[in-house]
């Protein structure tokens, strides 16, 4: 067996610059220092086996089903095979769309990037070994547990792992966490714990870990077993004793078969109050639906994400990548003061050409090449919440500022400085000005400035501009708005879905996009303006659409404050800047485009980057969350009336009119089946909250009609008219099927051709069970007399005006709901 992957005990020498050499990576995978990497946008094998097959339930029905094989009574056994079969399927939809979940998962995984022998390469995470290199640059995730070696301005972000949302100065000898992002600068890091040992793989809270999101849907559905799981013992206990009751006592029964009898009236209870089904097909439409939109390029890391973007009420939106492709093209340069600053385009192409350049910074390398190589002295690296970079450049004198220009120059420069350089004049433009007028035609603006000061070390660790800086240039940027991003937003607006467009950039750029995509919110929201306090925080955000200027740590406050007022918020988004907020949201959507980090604790990827996947997903929810709730009333229509029936039945002493056989008819034609179909109809209706309260309020008053109407007919055929107990089962079934595709009917309300045609053929298959020999014989399913056809007849015809009026009802309470809400 190989040793578990453990810590380092190699020092930071032995490995050297170059890294590990390839016999130094296979003598680590053979010893099993690897960092083993587990996919996690999907269940494990085990849990979707354990989830579909080691449950009280099915402990109990199997329980149930051991007990009747045993007793000979195979027959009646038939819900032992259907929970079979029900296991088996829902075994197979979630293990077939874990397979392409996983597929799709690996062939969009981010990557670890190490150097070994001297060379960088690109790997997947797993492949990262013991005292790797691994190369660290902004927006990557740390794969494993490191040892800083060599940096530049490294800062990492621990938020995800440790809470603390400050990015962390690593210097050489610093340890980096796995889990971690890289926000600034760059650097190279040795591994010292890999795999299971690693910080991130020892903590189940970490954020790449396969986590459920927040479902109404399983909450509901769970709380309902609870209290079957309550029930069902003691109505056992009461029907049990009601049963051996009528067959003597116990001592009788037990000498006799009495007791035979008995246990197969108290199974066909029992299994009965189960709503097996109902957890199955909750876990298919959820597994179906994140198939779906995997084949429409939309990777759900989280099957219950599929429900939750359905519930959402506000989207918050960052632009660039969302709105926007996200490629940004330079645009003109606008000369300021150049003649204090020759040499200002050769910074500009080191800007462009440094390896950590953002996508900002990059777009400036087609205008700027880079000629010649120059080496760079001190540096403080851009990081998104001091939106400006500063840089001494060898054969270039002073310091090089980089960033946005309400940021880079003190507020006197940047309001009184004019296009020439020097105060400005009465009625000339002022920089101020410039950038305002850029701004609102949705250019992005960049200013170099320049001082004679070089960087110093305190420069370097405060993160502090020189003095003396002056703007050089001014720098126009454009982004292309998404063809589809305008029809989306329109589609949220239709829907009643609040859109708040969040952005990094000057909030008059983030503006222009916004009326460009059908938005009007003025000139935006300058985020340096809001407050701190969480209420009037709240307020703000709720008042206003666009928001620029906008750091990190506000995108996730804003989050935040949206939730406190109970809305359910998704946060879109492709940067590093927005990792905190998508993590911190109800549903986080990240584009594949985006950094690694983002990805990885997004609950929804699109692979393509369309935001117009959107409206479909938010279909494909809606879809599930409909569906579940109508055929949740089948089921639980089934639990109560077989609760009704125990409960009457146990009191008074009567015998069940039914065998397991007898009810796998209903069970099937009536519930199962069609419920099946049901719930993969298309369905966009919008959801409400609410979904125990509005199935119980259906299912309840349904069951208990159903059960009181199989009373009424016992205690007629068996007590006052005295009939055969074959004949009371043959009605009894009959009243439960009449009664059951009545209750299916109502629930598939509006009906279509697709739900009149399952109907009919239930209503067909009930017909086909009676008429045929075999299937009549089989079931014990007798020729009924007149009178007793009569009283199966008033009971049905009272049963459907009882029911359907409590689906009336229903309705109308669910529309004034609906109203007020």
């Amino acid at each position: 067996m190989n040793p578990p992957p453990t810590r380092s005990t190699v020092d930071a020498a032995s490995t050297g610059a170059v890294g590990l050499h390839a016999a130094e990576v296979a003598a680590r995978v053979a010893a099993g220092h690897v960092n083993a990497f587990t996919a996690d946008t999907s269940r494990t094998w085990w849990s979707i086996v354990r989830a579909n097959v080691f449950t009280l339930f099915n402990a109990i029905v199997f329980g149930c089903f051991a007990a009747l094989l045993v007793l000979g009574r195979w027959q009646d056994a038939l819900f032992g095979f259907a929970a079979i079969f029900n296991t088996l399927v829902g075994c197979f939809q979630e293990v077939r769309a874990k397979v392409a979940l996983d597929r799709l998962a690996l062939l969009h995984a981010p990557h670890a990037r190490v150097r070994r022998d001297g060379v960088e390469a690109e790997i997947e995470p797993g492949g990262v070994v013991l005292d790797d290199l691994l190369v660290l640059r902004v927006g990557d995730q740390v794969a494993a547990d490191a040892v800083v070696i060599e940096d530049s301005g490294l800062e990492v972000d621990e938020s995800m792992l440790t809470g603390e949302a400050d990015a962390v100065d690593k210097d050489p000898g610093d340890e980096v966490l796995s889990g971690s992002i890289v926000v600034a600068g760059h650097g190279i890091a040795r591994t010292v714990r890999v795999g299971a040992a690693s910080y991130a793989n020892r903590f189940a809270h970490e954020a790449r870990r396969f986590r459920l999101a927040h479902s109404e849907l399983r909450r509901s559905v769970n709380r309902i077993l609870a209290w079957v799981a309550w029930g069902i013992g003691p109505l056992a206990l009461l029907v049990t004793n009601a049963q051996v009751q009528i067959h003597g006592g116990w001592r009788h029964a037990l000498r006799s078969d009495g007791w035979r009898i008995a246990a197969v009236d108290s199974i066909a209870v029992i299994t009965a109050m189960i709503p097996l089904g109902l957890v199955l097909l909750t876990s298919i439409a959820f597994a179906v639906g994140a198939a779906r939109l995997a084949r429409d390029k939309v990777l759900v890391q989280e099957l219950p994400a599929v429900e939750g973007l359905a519930r959402v009420d506000v989207v918050c939106l960052d632009k660039t990548g969302t709105l926007t492709h996200g490629d940004i093209a330079f645009d003109a340069e606008h000369p300021l003061d150049t003649r204090s600053a020759p040499g200002w385009r050769a910074a500009l192409a080191w800007f462009g050409a440094v390896p950590d350049a953002n996508a900002t910074a990059r777009s400036l390398a087609t205008a700027y090449p880079d000629t010649v190589t120059r080496t760079a002295g001190r540096e403080i690296p851009f990081s998104s919440a001091r939106k400006w970079s500063a840089v001494t450049i060898e054969g270039l004198p002073g310091t090089w500022v980089l960033g946005a220009p309400g940021l880079v120059v003190p507020d006197s420069a940047y309001r009184t400085v004019p296009w020439g350089g020097n105060a400005a004049a009465d009625g000339e433009a002022t920089l101020a000005a410039a950038v305002h007028e850029l701004a609102s035609t949705g250019h992005r603006t960049l200013l170099l400035a320049h001082s004679d000061v070089a960087l110093t070390a305190g420069h370097v660790d405060g993160e502090r501009l020189p003095s003396m800086l002056h703007p050089v240039a001014l720098l126009t940027l454009r982004e292309r708005v998404r063809e589809d991003a305008a029809s989306t937003l329109a589609y949220f607006a239709r829907q009643g879905v609040a859109v708040k467009i969040i952005s990094g950039d000057d909030h008059e750029t983030v503006a222009a996009i916004a009326r460009q995509v059908g938005v009007d919110d003025g000139t935006g929201c300058d985020a340096r303006t809001l407050p701190v306090d969480p209420a009037a925080l709240a307020d703000a955000v709720d008042a206003r659409i666009v928001f620029g200027r906008v750091t990190p740590e506000q995108k996730k406050a804003m989050v935040i404050a949206l939730q406190s007022r109970g809305h359910t918020v998704a946060m879109t988004g492709d940067g590093i800047n927005d990792a905190l907020a998508i993590k911190q949201a109800d549903i986080g959507i990240a584009m594949d485009s985006g950094s690694a980090a983002t990805k990885a604790v997004a609950r929804i990827v699109l692979l393509d980057g369309r935001f117009a996947h959107l409206p479909y997903v938010v279909d494909e929810g809606r879809r599930v969350i409909a569906n579940i709730e109508r055929v949740s009333v089948l089921f639980l229509t089934k639990t109560v009336y077989a609760a009704v029936i125990g409960v009457l039945f146990g009191v008074l002493v009567v015998q069940i009119p039914f065998l397991p056989r007898q009810l796998s008819i209903t069970d099937g034609l009536t519930i199962g089946i069609p419920a099946f179909f049901l719930a993969l109809l298309p369905d966009a209706r919008r959801c409400r909250p609410g979904f125990l309260r509005r199935t119980l309020s259906l299912a309840v008053p349904a069951g208990t009609v159903i059960g009181i109407g199989m009373t009424v007919l016992a205690l007629i055929g068996r007590g006052a008219w005295q009939l055969p107990m074959s004949q009371t089962r043959t009605a009894a079934t009959m009243l439960v099927a009449i009664l059951g595709l009545w209750v299916l009917i109502l629930v598939s309300l509006p009906i279509t051709w697709l739900k009149s045609f399952i109907a009919a053929a239930m209503t067909a298959g009930c017909l086909l069970i009676w008429w045929l020999p075999f299937t009549a014989w089989f079931f014990q399913l007798e020729p009924l007399s007149t009178e007793l056809l009569a009283l199966v007849a008033v009971i049905a015809v009272a049963g459907t005006v009882l029911i359907g009026f409590v689906f009336m009802v229903h309705r109308l309470w669910v529309r004034r709901t609906d109203a007020h809400g």
